[in-house]
């Protein structure tokens, strides 16, 4: 079996429960999720909203850095969503969860994920901040 169990990039909003669901696995004797959110602020700058947008080769992307994440480590279950369009403040923008036989092996692994995602995946941010003012960021947040 694959254990690469969930990648996608969606305009609607992100399940925790579905990608807990994804990498439960019983061979995993840990699993570790990040859970990312827009926040309130950036830079000292108070952020009203923003949005993401993807290149069409975004899925191809992260599935290029799933998989490295799954042969670098004893990967049990990986799964990997991130929203695109617009977001509000508190919305989840990414989840990542990666199950493996032990705690510390998961840790380092969901700690790949989102970093090599948020690094090579190609979506980019837009943020607005309350003074009018407006930053695209290169990659994910």
């Amino acid at each position: 079996m694959d254990v690469i169990r969930l990648l996608g990039i969606r305009d609607t909003a992100l399940s925790v429960d579905e990608v807990l669901a994804a990498v439960s696995d019983h061979a995993a004797g840990g699993t570790a999720v990040f859970i990312g959110t827009v926040r309130e602020q950036d830079h000292g700058k108070p952020v009203t909203r923003l949005s993401y947008s993807a290149h069409p080769s975004a899925v191809e992307e992260l599935r290029q850095v799933a998989e490295k994440v799954a042969a670098d480590f004893s990967v049990t279950a990986l799964a990997a969503v991130h929203r695109v369009g617009d977001l509000e403040l508190g919305d989840t923008a990414v989840i990542v969860a990666v199950a493996c036989p032990h705690r510390d092996e998961a840790f380092k692994a969901s700690r790949r994920l989102i970093d090599d995602l948020k690094a090579q995946v190609p979506i980019w941010k837009h943020q607005l901040f309350a003074d009018g003012s407006a930053e695209w960021v290169g990659a994910c947040e």
